[in-house]
């Protein structure tokens, strides 16, 4: 396909006249999604029904809804997972329409086959197309026999030492559900197990397999959309190699790698070696990686008879040689990329293709580049825990589009969350989308670093700070992003907070100061005095803050009739104060900057921004409650979640790093291990309870103070 740095004019409604009609759409998803697809409705004229959880009931994508339908429950299974209830719930509002988003019952043939049962126009591909690719076992073997190069699975119960390491993969499903790299051959029965638990959890399918598992790759996949008379594009192709637990953090079109390689062999046939790699789909005929790699998608849709928007997944190599992973019978989180890229509006096309519309003959020719992270409430730091809470604020200043194409350079926003959004422990911890569009990839890379690190975001620890330094890395810009990148390059560096340790500590400085001048705000009596304002000089007053980051700041301040005089910042200015607001003069061996902090505040918790980076601390009591402390070697929840399994006894030993109990919380399994070797004294927890972040699990005795009583 062509690449133009042009825009095509009304390139987002490029079906003909529509057979069927659609009126009202039911979107059988929950947040960034529901409120993706309303947001093209709205712009069509369609009406919309949001359905949604008892955990869900204040969330932005039921506001967003012209009319909304309770699914009684909060876990996925007994609410977005129940397709009778959702068909009963297009009926009982009048639609005649289900979109069903990403994720859930998307990939779901049983549930397609429901709604056009009872009527209603499916807005997906046809229910065969569906179950063909809803196993991917069977589905390897007919792309196999269709001619597109495929990665060939392994029987879970055939795997030996010779296929190490594998990857077990969830048959019904995706998105890093369900996923396991093996490397040990005694691993792979608990893995497996595990990994079924995740598979049934998520899709309401525990069937897994395996294939083999190559360390390092890139994966491309490629956008494809049909329509019902015949018409098969491939729209353009993604590259989603920068990964976490095999879900997709940073996706971008077009792909770096398939750029290279094409230039490469624009450059001359010598640039680019021929290698036969078994199967493999190698250069042939003059044909470009991209021209390969959209042949094959085609003829994996046409295959099968695929209708609407679907994704053709590849895994590949360097030398620009790929194998078929799976195909997604639906739309993919990362179609803004596709969008940006093309003039296209996806969601539309969908909608025009159900409703019987006929495609052009040839898609818009691609421009630009569009660069995509997944904001997610996580902290990967800690092996990526999940967060949950509230977001008190999401503002991200630049951006200039939500849920909308981006036709000249600048930054999209596709969230499913507001102000005061809560976010839970049932479901996926994906904040937003933030997407940048620009003419060159460096550029798109560079908006969108901005835009992050600029964004305020209070409430919940994020991934932000390592999306921001995975843009701004040298081997990211390069295009070097195979899906060994954080192994690669050291995820704990990657995941370090923007802010140094001394701008943090000046960030928690300006904390301080606005939280003097809230103070006097707020003071009935002598409001209009400095805070601590004495007619002699006196002692400093103190405030301590601890951060998660580097523990506790003990901050010592004093102000004077001339300004403030701050403990260990000597020279340092107050140039403006007020309780949102605080610029300071700070010294340097050039001479004096100003720096410029905002401050909010919500209870305990202090959020400071500024170009420097962002920063969080709680404000901590002046004198600590003995009731709050806990026991040495206490397990504490680090997230709310449910306890599925228990894997040792009271009095019994443990050694460091043993499993102790396992939580389920937004649809993963998470280990709680033995901090260190000793006794299990405490085990306050059993199979199904529900537990809040912070409560104390068990307590390990550790050997020392074990050894330490028992000479007593």
């Amino acid at each position: 396909m062509p690449r133009s740095r042009a825009p095509t004019a009304s390139a987002s409604s490029a079906c003909e006249a529509a057979v069927n009609v659609i009126s009202t759409v039911l979107v059988a998803n929950r947040g960034e999604i529901a409120r993706r697809v309303f947001a093209t409705c709205r712009r069509m004229g369609l009406a919309t029904v949001a359905v949604y959880s008892d955990a869900d009931a204040a969330a932005p994508h039921v506001g967003d809804a012209d009319a909304a339908v309770r699914l009684p429950g909060n876990t996925p299974a007994e609410t977005y997972l129940r397709g009778e209830l959702i068909v009963e719930a297009a009926l009982s509002a009048g639609a005649d329409a289900i979109h069903p988003g990403y994720g859930f019952l998307s990939e779901n043939a049983e549930f397609a086959r429901a709604v056009q049962a009872a009527g209603l126009i499916w807005i997906g591909p046809p229910i065969e197309a569906i179950e063909q690719m809803g196993s991917k076992v069977a589905s390897k073997k007919m792309m196999d026999a269709a001619g597109v190069p495929v990665l060939a699975e392994l029987d879970p119960t055939e795997v030996t030492e010779a296929h190490l390491p594998v990857l077990i993969k969830a048959s019904a499903g995706g998105g890093g559900r369900g996923m396991r790299v093996v490397r040990e051959l005694a691993d792979l029965e608990p893995q497996i197990a595990a990994a079924r638990r995740e598979a049934e959890s998520a899709f309401g399918d525990p069937t897994v397999f395996c294939e083999r598992y190559l360390e390092t790759g890139r994966h491309i996949e490629v956008q494809v959309m049909a329509d019902t008379h015949g018409t098969i594009w491939s729209v353009g192709e993604r590259e989603c190699s920068i990964q976490r637990r095999h879900q997709k953090v940073v996706e971008e079109a077009p792909s770096p790698l398939v750029e290279r390689i094409d230039a490469m062999r624009a450059s001359g046939p010598e640039a680019v070696a021929q290698r036969d790699h078994g199967g493999s789909a190698r250069m042939a005929n003059g044909q470009s990686m991209r021209e390969r790699l959209f042949e094959a998608a085609r003829l994996a849709a046409g295959a099968i008879g695929y209708t609407g928007a679907g994704t053709v997944e590849f895994l590949a190599d360097e030398q620009g040689d790929f194998f078929f992973l799976e195909m997604n019978t639906r739309l993919q989180v990362e179609h803004p990329v596709t969008e940006c890229t093309t003039g296209l509006d996806l969601v539309r096309l969908q909608l025009e293709v159900a409703a019987g519309g006929r495609l052009p003959a040839e898609p818009p020719a691609m421009r630009g580049h569009s660069i995509e992270v997944r904001l997610y409430a996580e902290d990967p730091a800690h092996d990526w825990q999940p967060q949950s809470g509230t977001v008190h604020r999401i503002d991200i200043p630049s951006v200039t589009a939500e849920f909308d194409l981006l036709e000249r350079a600048g930054v999209r926003l596709d969230t499913g969350v507001v102000d005061g959004s809560i976010v839970g422990v049932h479901y996926d911890p994906m904040l937003a989308k933030v997407i940048s569009y620009a003419e060159t990839r460096t550029e798109a890379a560079r908006l969108l670093a901005t835009a992050l690190q600029r964004a305020h975001i209070h409430g919940l620890v994020t991934n932000r700070d390592l999306l921001v330094r995975v843009l701004r890395h040298p081997a990211f810009l390069a295009g070097d992003t195979d899906t060994a990148f954080f192994d690669t390059h050291g995820l704990f560096t990657l995941a370090a907070p923007l802010a140094s340790e001394a701008d943090e500590a000046l960030s928690i400085l300006a904390a301080a100061l606005a939280d003097a001048a809230a103070n006097r705000v707020a003071a009935r009596v002598g409001g209009g005095l400095p805070s601590g304002w004495r007619n002699l000089p006196s002692q400093s007053q103190r405030k301590s803050y601890e951060s998660r980051v580097s523990g506790v700041h003990e901050v010592g301040y004093r102000f004077t009739r001339s300004g403030v005089t701050v403990d260990g910042h000597e020279g340092l200015e107050l140039v403006e104060l007020s309780p949102e607001r605080v610029v300071l003069s700070v010294p340097g061996e050039r001479g004096p900057v100003r720096r410029a902090f905002t401050v909010a505040r919500y209870g305990d918790l202090v959020c400071v921004d500024s170009p420097l980076g962002p920063v969080s601390a709680r404000r901590l009591p002046r004198f600590s409650d003995p009731a709050d402390q806990v026991a040495t070697g206490s397990l504490l929840a680090p997230m709310p979640g449910s306890v599925i399994r228990l894997g040792a006894e009271v009095g019994g030993r443990v050694d460091a790093g043993q499993p102790i109990l396992w939580l389920e919380a937004m649809k993963m399994e998470h280990t709680i291990a033995a901090p260190t070797a000793g006794v299990l004294s405490a085990l306050n927890v059993t199979v199904g309870q529900q537990v809040d972040i912070g409560a104390v699990l068990a307590v390990v005795d550790p050997d020392d103070a074990v050894n330490e009583n028992q000479e007593q």
